[in-house]
């Protein structure tokens, strides 16, 4: 589905369904405000904007010209965002049968990949730091400090996979009754 800007009705309108379906501009001030939280988290900017742009479609995919698009920049712009968004998995690209054209897909699952892929690298943080610990001394201060950073990272790794697997049957209860997601709003 193809998001562009009806300019008379200021309204989103999608390639395969020509009615208007959301406020561009409501949509745009979501991109541009979630983007900027992934960016204080560390994502680069562009990145960013290009992934939360695919996550605010409803088919998830959109063409690097689309893209450019909806989020007003250069297909140049576009092209090492979606570079950065392939090489730490949050994107992938596909190309239609008969098509010239790549799609840029974001993973349904994303953030639980996101953190499968976060605990690999703290596997590797830890032995850095078991290393570290034997370096610097388990009785110095440095030592000390990166043993309870040890700790932690092997209490989370050890919480984890039950974490995980409890996403999994929430995520299962989700599609059988997607109310069941909904949160009573905070007053």
């Amino acid at each position: 589905m193809v998001a562009r800007v009806d300019r008379r009705e200021d309204q989103v309108v999608t390639s395969e369904d020509p009615t208007p379906q959301r406020d561009q501009q409501a949509v745009q001030r979501f991109i541009e405000r979630f983007a900027s939280v992934l960016v204080e988290a560390g994502v680069p900017r562009m990145p960013a904007r290009v992934f939360v742009a695919l996550l605010a479609t409803d088919s998830g995919r959109l063409t690097a010209a689309e893209l450019a698009d909806v989020l007003q920049v250069s297909p140049a712009a576009i092209s090492g965002a979606v570079r950065y968004l392939s090489q730490v998995n949050l994107v992938s690209r596909q190309r239609e049968p008969g098509s010239r054209r790549d799609h840029y897909h974001v993973y349904d699952d994303a953030w639980y990949e996101a953190v499968v892929r976060r605990e690999r690298m703290m596997d590797r943080w830890n032995a850095v730091m078991r290393e570290g610990v034997d370096t610097l001394g388990r009785d110095t201060p440095a030592g000390t400090r990166l043993a309870e950073s040890v700790a932690f990272f092997e209490f989370v790794q050890e919480e984890l996979p039950d974490m995980l697997e409890r996403w999994r049957k929430r995520k299962a209860e989700l599609r059988d009754d997607p109310s069941a997601g909904d949160s009573p709003t905070r007053g």
